[in-house]
């Protein structure tokens, strides 16, 4: 079974998202012993911002495109390649600025390929990474969940299951340390309740999908 373990969190050690996303990675292999990780830290493996020269063929085709298309080409398949060979996703995606950060958004416009993870059809839109089980760490500092002013202002977990779905996966799953910037007593009870969230999702995950990768 493959892991892919993701971080996007541009705060170092001082990190949530990345304490959760190293917790769940430890949980998922004491479950599933034979389990082989990988890790993409976006804050220092980031493919640059989405542009026309990425928008290029991505098919490992070189013939009448730019060295610049080229280059991107490559970075794209690399990291279309490796989300494609992962069973289990674990994402790492703190709340910046009612959203996700850049650094994510960036590595989730070069895996929005078509005819790799999705592709069109006459009845609608198809996604191509169907069987996965995506687990996504999600470390906000204030309270987003609990009314409706900030679900609405809430473009994070929404977005991050709207895209995952879109590529074909329906087995996504959150857990959530809300609230860890209003004082210590919430951020570890948000921490505490991180744990058992935890627990949660490793042992709820798509148990039959998960038996077709092992």
């Amino acid at each position: 079974m493959q892991l892919l373990h993701i971080d996007s969190s541009i705060t170092g050690d001082n990190s949530v998202s990345r304490l959760l996303t190293r917790q769940i990675v430890d949980a998922w292999i004491a479950e599933h012993p034979h389990t082989q990780v990988s890790h993409l830290d976006l804050l220092t493996d980031a493919p640059a911002h989405f542009t026309a020269d990425a928008m290029a063929p991505r098919t490992g085709q070189t013939e009448g495109l730019s060295d610049a298309q080229v280059r991107e080409n490559a970075v794209s398949e690399r990291m279309v390649s490796q989300f494609l060979a992962a069973d289990v996703i674990v994402v790492g995606a703190p709340f910046y600025n009612f959203s996700i950060p850049t650094q994510l958004k960036a590595w989730l416009d070069r895996i929005a390929q078509p005819g790799r993870t999705f592709r069109y059809t006459s009845a609608g839109p198809e996604g191509l990474a169907k069987g996965k089980t995506v687990i996504v760490a999600s470390s906000r500092g204030g309270f987003y969940s609990t009314s409706e002013q900030g679900q609405a202002m809430e473009h994070q977990e929404s977005y991050l299951k709207v895209i995952f779905g879109f590529f074909g996966i329906t087995d996504v799953r959150f857990v959530r340390a809300e609230g860890i910037g209003m004082g210590p007593e919430a951020r570890a009870k948000a921490l505490e309740n991180a744990v058992t969230q935890i627990e949660t999702a490793v042992a709820g995950a798509d148990q039959e999908a998960l038996a077709e990768a092992a």
